[in-house]
């Protein structure tokens, strides 16, 4: 099964290779501002106690953070959207783990800050047999300490891409959370957090299957 590290690294190579130079170096410069804003010491981290929520799932359910820990130690992977190749990527790589994480007894929600309908149309064409959550204005990734504004030379390259951001979210703010991936327990203590200012680094699922095994003991 070829990691999720080694698709990232194809799929950069092959934009590299499309995107004029200019596209390149904003997203780079973009990159790298982000990197030095101080965002990343700020975000939650393992020790922490992870908020409580309450979020609409891809058909408008409810789902609650209380609930979902009831079942046993909770994989949280924020994502920016469906708009982004990267994060398709990473949540195809994690349906394919997603029957070892339930059998060690664990679960897995994905959440962004897209609409309930954006979402719905990502878990329907990716067949995503886990929660897709709509975090609408930030709000639970901002408690989480993980949530930027989009700089002025990253939003010309999405826009030169036709992503729209205030289509997918509802909204004018131009804010997205930076890819995180948190490992909460029962009594909702982070034990584990993947954050990275560089939306082409991500944790690797198995990485984060260790954690969980290494929770849980043997199955």
């Amino acid at each position: 099964m070829q990691t999720l590290t080694a698709a990232f690294a194809a799929l950069s190579g092959s934009l590299r290779d499309q995107a004029p130079a200019p596209v390149l170096a904003s997203i780079d410069e973009s990159l790298a501002a982000l990197a030095r804003s101080g965002l990343m010491d700020r975000s939650l981290r393992g020790g922490d106690l992870a908020p409580d929520f309450a979020l609409p799932g891809a058909t408008g359910a409810m789902v609650e953070l209380r609930q979902l820990l009831s079942r046993g130690p909770l994989v949280l992977s924020f994502y920016r959207g469906a708009w982004c190749p990267y994060c398709n990527l990473e949540l195809h790589a994690w349906q394919r783990h997603l029957p070892e994480l339930e059998r060690l007894g664990a679960t897995l929600v994905a959440i962004s800050p897209q609409t309930p309908d954006a979402s719905l149309t990502l878990a329907e064409k990716h067949a995503l047999a886990y929660p897709v959550l709509s975090d609408r204005g930030n709000v639970v990734a901002r408690r989480f300490g993980i949530v930027y504004t989009v700089d002025e030379r990253m939003r010309a390259v999405l826009e030169g891409f036709g992503v729209h951001l205030s289509a997918y979210n509802g909204d004018s703010t131009f804010e997205l959370p930076v890819p995180a991936t948190f490992l909460v327990a029962k009594d909702a203590t982070i034990v584990g957090a993947w954050i990275d200012a560089d939306y082409r680094r991500r944790a690797e699922p198995s990485a984060v299957l260790d954690r969980v095994r290494a929770m849980v003991g043997p199955k």
